[in-house]
């Protein structure tokens, strides 16, 4: 009986501390961006989490014009999707649907999020920009 009162003091004991205890780490955590989280949601998949893409299916987003180039063309790729499209010498197997049912702004922020992520080094695209290229659609 005392080895079990002893066992139950012990558990009890422990569980306290355990809510008590500060954790190890004190390090913050870094907020995510509209962006990356649309990017998460939407993109992820098919583009990797790093942008590489997956060859021959879904093409890479980093270290290409497609993506820091012409602002126009990318924004278009979100509104009308892309199939069929040599991209940069390779031909790539899956379809990209449309995602204009995205708000511009969010379109916006994903696409600021790719120009300026997997080292890629481009200025971001406005809600404006993408608002008078879906009003051209």
């Amino acid at each position: 009986m005392k080895q079990r009162l002893a066992f139950l003091f012990c558990l009890l004991v422990s569980g306290v501390m355990a809510q008590t205890t500060k954790p190890a780490s004190t390090a913050r955590v870094a907020t995510k961006t509209p962006g990356q989280l649309l990017y998460e949601q939407h993109c992820l998949t098919c583009h990797q989490a790093n942008g590489s893409g997956v060859p021959n299916l879904n093409p890479p987003l980093r270290n290409t014009a497609w993506v820091t180039g012409d602002k126009t063309r990318l924004i278009n790729v979100l509104l009308n999707g892309l199939q069929g499209q040599e991209i940069e010498g390779e031909v790539y197997d899956n379809a990209m649907p449309a995602h204009d049912f995205l708000s511009d702004q969010q379109i916006a922020d994903v696409l600021t999020y790719i120009r300026s992520s997997f080292g890629n080094k481009a200025e971001a695209v406005t809600a404006d920009q993408v608002k008078t290229v879906r009003a051209k659609k």
